[in-house]
């Protein structure tokens, strides 16, 4: 569990955006309510909030929480118009992917796993925009911007173009980011040590969000650094990985 705690970007008596750490939960656990999470502890800090959206627990970056029914009201209405821009930081396996795309596929629960989500026919409409960033020898930096906000949706919507995240033991094909894969033959471990991973969760940050200011209309745009585990990630993929 994150002992780390978030970092408030912004405040006001309306709203108040986050910057979640990875490993926090967004809102409490239906089985583990007890859990920490960011709701809580926003609630022990300013009293009553509002859930506006979230974002999964390894996932980190940004989120905005309404501070009155009124905000809460008119911020759930631009996410469901979708007039809110989510841009995503996504590490992906793989570099064959074209320079800008758009991923366009229905969304449902998988059949044969539960917790697992699958692109279908039968889902609900999906959409992803995405950019790359940076190129590296295996991977691909991509900013993803979601008109929709389904479940894993960027998770799901990457492997069904062959492209999962990086790490990622639901979707993809490894459980942790190892520098020695990177490094190769030029890597070197005492006998007595055992390779930790630079990462070992999904490498997916909420970096940018705009949206209108509940009461005074103003366009609000925000954007959250990289936490520290996918920033040392990216400097040894720029020093070692580079195509």
């Amino acid at each position: 569990m994150s002992k780390q705690k978030p970092e408030i970007l912004y405040e006001d008596e309306h709203l108040i955006v986050a910057n979640k750490p990875p490993g926090l939960l967004s809102i409490p656990d239906r089985f583990a309510p007890e859990k920490p999470n960011l709701l809580a502890l926003l609630t022990h800090q300013y009293g009553k909030v509002w859930t506006v959206h979230r974002i999964d627990r390894e996932t980190s970056g940004l989120i905005c929480f309404a501070r009155n029914e009124e905000a809460h009201r008119h911020l759930s209405q631009q996410f469901e118009q979708r007039t809110v821009e989510k841009t995503y930081l996504a590490l992906l396996d793989g570099t064959a992917m074209a320079e800008v795309g758009t991923i366009d596929r229905p969304i449902t629960e998988s059949n044969k796993q539960a917790g697992k989500m699958m692109v279908a026919k039968k889902g609900k409409p999906a959409v992803t925009h995405y950019k790359v960033a940076e190129r590296f020898r295996q991977f691909t930096l991509a900013e993803a911007r979601i008109e929709t906000g389904r479940t894993h949706q960027i998770r799901v919507h990457f492997e069904s173009i062959g492209h999962p995240l990086a790490v990622d033991s639901l979707y993809g094909r490894r459980e942790g980011f190892y520098l020695s894969e990177v490094k190769g033959k030029s890597y070197h471990l005492g006998r007595e040590e055992e390779e930790r991973p630079l990462m070992s969760r999904i490498p997916l940050h909420a970096w940018k969000l705009a949206l209108d200011h509940p009461q005074t209309g103003e366009r609000l745009v925000f954007e959250a650094p990289l936490p520290k585990d996918f920033a040392a990630v990216l400097k040894q993929l720029r020093k070692w990985g580079k195509q």
